[in-house]
């Protein structure tokens, strides 16, 4: 492995994936080791216009005995070719290889005998549909979803017919530019350029997205509606989500205290379909990355992680401290409503963890 951008204790392996209709195509396996490593590991997935730089994620599991790993994948972040077109795929199975790579990495190679995967956003939908594709090979251990990409937000309209017609479209023009404009308030409230306390590349990151193309769409709502349907994952499930969410395409506090980017409520909607063994926990005032919320939010959002993966997977060492420390939250969601807070919807009610060991969508 060669250091890695990040410095320090980060290294990075390439992966190489041969060629497309684009040329060569390679996906990048970071990795940080823990100090005392117990044979357990997280592979770290990220979402759409992403890459990993969440330093203090890995902080939280090398701290805890985890090897840490995070895969930026082919067309993303340090992936990223001169002669490619960012994030681009036309099924997200074409993932599976620098995945299945990945694993035999950590597993094989580097002899680590459990696997979490942590995916986030388009992630996050991802490593479910990866997951219940090998679920009869023992690959991983558990999944932990912060906040997946189960559903397009939009109306009903943009979500069926128009979302049929681009489908449709992909298939003779793949490439084409899809009208769709990513609001940059999420990005805003992230960058410390902006209002947020991260610092990331926006080249790799941009606060607006790259453009949406009719591939890529197919591709996710091709994937979303095969996890609708219903998956077989067999392993344990976290799936983490904020409490609300908030559509602002210019700025506002809210953004601060929710999801400006998913509809929550399609998380909780679809949590049961990925398989028999799923919690779903809420954070109240989290971001759409809720390891990238405020302190106290992400803290307990560190707290609830730690307690299922205590639960469900291998033993855990002596505790550690968290990866940030804050007092308790001063924003209560009626913090919202006191802000006039535009355009936010509220999820269905659902207690602070919700297991469903039998439950199923069709």
């Amino acid at each position: 492995m060669e250091p890695d951008l990040l410095g320090g204790a980060y290294e990075y392996q390439t992966i190489d994936l041969g060629h497309d209709d684009e040329g060569p195509v390679l996906a990048t396996l970071v990795r940080r080791g823990a100090d005392h490593p117990t044979g357990r590991a997280v592979l770290y997935v990220h979402g759409f216009a992403d890459y990993f730089f969440q330093a203090h994620l890995a902080d939280f599991y090398v701290e805890r005995g985890w090897d840490f790993y995070a895969l930026d994948l082919r067309k993303y972040g340090r992936s990223l070719l001169p002669h490619q077109t960012p994030n681009f795929c036309r099924d997200l199975r074409e993932y599976f290889p620098e995945l299945d790579a990945a694993a035999s990495i950590i597993r094989d190679q580097d002899g680590n005998r459990t696997l979490l995967v942590n995916g986030h956003s388009t992630g996050g939908l991802l490593a479910a549909l990866w997951a219940d594709a090998r679920r009869d090979e023992a690959i991983i251990d558990g999944l932990f979803l912060n906040s997946p990409f189960l559903d397009l937000n939009a109306p009903w309209l943009a979500r069926r017919p128009l979302a049929a017609a681009v489908a449709r479209l992909a298939r003779r023009m793949p490439y084409l530019v899809v009208p769709i404009t990513l609001s940059p308030v999420y990005g805003q409230s992230l960058h410390t350029d902006h209002r947020g306390e991260w610092s990331y590349d926006l080249a790799w990151k941009p606060l607006v997205g790259f453009p949406v193309r009719a591939g890529w769409l197919a591709a996710i709502r091709q994937g979303q509606r095969r996890l609708q349907r219903g998956l077989d994952v067999r392993v344990p499930v976290l799936l983490a989500a904020s409490t609300r969410s908030c559509r602002v395409n210019t700025w506002h506090e809210s953004a601060t205290l929710a999801d400006s980017v998913l509809n929550v409520a399609d998380m909780a909607r679809w949590a049961p379909a990925i398989g028999r063994h799923v919690t779903l926990v809420r954070f109240d005032g989290g971001l759409h990355d809720l390891t990238l919320s405020g302190p106290a939010v992400r803290e307990r959002v560190f707290s609830e992680l730690d307690r299922w993966v205590g639960a469900f997977l291998a033993p855990a060492p002596p505790a550690a401290a968290t990866p940030t420390s804050a007092p308790p939250d001063p924003t209560p969601s009626s913090a919202l409503e006191a802000q006039g807070v535009p355009d936010v919807r509220t999820a269905p009610d659902a207690p602070p963890t919700q297991t469903a060991p039998d439950a199923r969508t069709a």
